[in-house]
């Protein structure tokens, strides 16, 4: 573990680039082979405003770095924050208490306050919008987005007294986790309900992704499950009604336009409509 720590403290934006592309080139190679649904979709067009996305979300990660090492640095050096006022424990519990507690303050609390603030709900729309939910929708995020959940990870750091190898350690797992949930791949009933008692699956994420309420607004999660089921917001629904999308806003061709999607957040703001559990 410590090693793990020390690598991911020290990792290099190439092997970072190598986890970001490599998970991405891996499930969308899985979603050929055992896809969920079969999308009537021209896979490259439909990932062209999710790359793009993906694109403006590196440079702005990568512009603010600076204030995630210098946060870490600082609360290291002063021994500020949760993890660093714990009585001492095992290096595990340490690595693990770090990555629930940041995959709480810098996913699954940004998520929710999207889904409950106007503007933010306008923000978030861009990566509800997407009609076709695969692997690359998982970077699907408005410029603004990004920057607001950069805003909560530097939070975390901050109250955690988070070291830069959990840190990047965390980032790497959030990475891989929302390409994993959010793949169009499909994993034996049984399979996917195991493992969302302990991660997101990506059943139980894709239910988030159903095009009305309650659904739209239910498992937030990114890793760890345990937050949905703690405060509440888990739900169910069968993969063979899951509609993608956002029922106020069906235009297919806007939704693909990365311009239309550009300008997403300043249309007049609407919320999904409120159907019966089914």
């Amino acid at each position: 573990m410590e090693n793990l720590l020390i690598y991911f403290e020290t990792i290099t934006s190439l092997h970072r680039s190598i986890i970001l592309v490599g998970g991405l080139t891996f499930f969308w190679l899985l979603e050929g082979s055992i896809p969920l649904f079969k999308f009537n979709y021209r896979k490259w067009k439909h990932a062209i405003p999710n790359l793009f996305f993906t694109l403006t979300t590196i440079v702005i990660n990568f512009v603010l770095a600076f204030l995630l090492l210098s946060s870490s640095d600082w609360v290291v050096n002063h021994e500020f924050g949760i993890l660093n006022w714990l009585p001492e424990m095992s290096l595990w519990l340490y690595v693990l208490l770090g990555l629930l507690l940041m995959d709480f303050i810098g996913a699954y609390l940004p998520h929710y306050i999207e889904h409950r603030v106007k503007p933010l709900w306008m923000v978030h729309l861009v990566h509800h919008s997407d009609q076709n939910v695969d692997t690359t929708t998982a970077n699907r995020h408005h410029p603004l987005e990004s920057v607001v959940r950069f805003g909560f990870t530097l939070i975390g750091v901050v109250i955690l007294g988070a070291p830069m190898g959990i840190v990047m350690l965390y980032q790497s797992m959030s990475l891989i986790a929302t390409q994993f949930n959010h793949a169009n791949i499909l994993l034996p009933k049984q399979l996917d309900r195991w493992l969302s008692y302990v991660i997101v699956s990506p059943d139980m994420h894709k239910i988030h992704h159903h095009h009305v309420l309650p659904y739209t607004d239910s498992n937030y999660g990114n890793i760890f499950s345990v937050w949905d089921r703690l405060f509440g917001t888990f739900m169910t629904l069968d993969r063979e009604k899951l509609v993608y999308g956002v029922d106020v806003f069906p235009d297919r061709e806007a939704n693909g336009r990365v311009s239309s999607l550009l300008t997403q957040p300043f249309q007049p703001y609407q919320k999904p409509t409120q159907k019966p559990q089914l």
